[in-house]
């Protein structure tokens, strides 16, 4: 029997190759002669990066500037001449040094990331746009790529959102000969009730009249750069970030989990396998939008082979289990109800839940 391990990170206590660790230790400890691959997988949010190295990627630093312009140490992977860039490796909400800045926090280290990964020689940028803390529409990315953004006395903008509502006049440099492609599984539209602002700006400490200067700001930005991408589903990822992308880098949206499952080699892991392992920190109703566990059921789904799922928790039933492409789910709070000790011992725990698994599933019955 072959066995294909392929979990998200469980967030908050599990890294995926951690996850994906636990659960071949477990079905070892239960069928010593199982062939287990393991192939940690993301969808484009925090854990990109890691997922790619995994895979056999190569992982480069490189100083960047965080949400708030001060300086981070920021990760790409790479293969060849495509380079694997995660927003939240410089602009993540983690970053952030104190309390939330909605109004200023900028994209800026982003583009820090991509400028390096050019520089450096790569053609292909997969740009993986969750768990961002800004809603500047992607402008401060485009500032770090060379991009002038000017006020009506020519004055060049400060960073953040609130301020591109004083956009008088952009100035974006081509960046020649490199293909860009975006991993998301958001498909809002840059600004208006379902935009950047609206829906993501409260996680990111925007107050209800922050939400209103940003996305204004955002719709008097849009104006300038690019109307017509404003409303294309995936213009408002990463606030706003997608839009920018779009409308003045040529990027492709694509969604995160089927980019990053080709990426990663996910179709000839698959290869022989006659069970799938998926996972993430929680099944939900999110999980059924396209996340990881989801994408990685629907790939072996395609290939006739059974997906089965391991959790923290899991708040779905098995129907949507099922219309999911996932035939079981296990929890680790079958083992261990308190939410803080599933945390701090996930990995044990985990090890310990894959036991069960692997006798319903690779178990004969007699």
């Amino acid at each position: 029997m072959k066995v294909l391990v392929a979990p998200d990170k469980f967030k908050g206590s599990l890294t995926a190759a951690e996850v994906a660790s636990a659960v071949a230790a477990g079905l070892a400890d239960v069928h010593p002669a199982a062939v287990v691959r393991t192939l940690p997988v993301a969808d484009g949010g925090e854990g990109t990066v890691d997922a790619a190295v995994a895979a056999g990627y190569e992982r480069v630093r490189v100083p960047a500037r965080g949400p708030t312009g001060m300086p981070v140490t920021a990760s790409y992977a790479v293969r060849r001449d495509t380079a694997v860039v995660e927003l939240a490796e410089a602009s993540g909400l983690h970053l952030l040094p104190g309390p939330p800045e909605p109004l200023t926090a900028t994209s800026a280290g982003t583009g820090d990331v991509i400028a390096a990964a050019v520089r450096a020689g790569c053609r292909r940028i997969v740009l993986g746009v969750g768990g961002s803390a800004c809603t500047d529409g992607g402008a401060g990315m485009l500032t770090a790529l060379g991009a002038r953004l000017l006020d009506a006395a020519g004055r060049e903008l400060p960073p953040g959102g609130a301020a591109l509502s004083r956009l008088a006049s952009l100035e974006v440099p081509r960046l020649s000969e490199v293909d860009i492609e975006l991993a998301s599984d958001v498909d809002n539209p840059l600004y208006g009730p379902r935009g950047a602002a609206a829906v993501y700006g409260p996680q990111k400490g925007a107050s209800p009249g922050d939400v209103a200067t940003l996305d204004a700001a955002l719709r008097h930005w849009a104006s300038i750069a690019g109307p017509e991408f404003a409303s294309r589903p995936g213009a408002g990822a990463a606030g706003g970030v997608g839009f920018a992308a779009m409308a003045l880098l040529g990027a492709r949206m694509r969604p995160g989990i089927e980019l990053l499952l080709d990426l990663l080699g996910f179709g000839a892991a698959l290869a022989g396998a006659t069970l799938v392992v998926t996972g993430e920190g929680s099944l939900d109703e999110q999980t059924l939008s396209g996340k990881a566990p989801a994408g990685v059921a629907r790939a072996a789904a395609a290939q006739g082979i059974p997906c089965v799922a391991v959790s923290g928790r899991c708040r779905l039933s098995a129907t949507e289990l099922a219309n999911a492409g996932i035939s079981a789910a296990y929890a680790l709070t079958e083992l261990e109800p308190d939410p803080a000790r599933c945390m701090a011992e996930a990995a044990p725990l985990l090890r310990r839940l894959t036991h069960r698994l692997a006798i319903d599933h690779l178990t004969p019955r007699r």
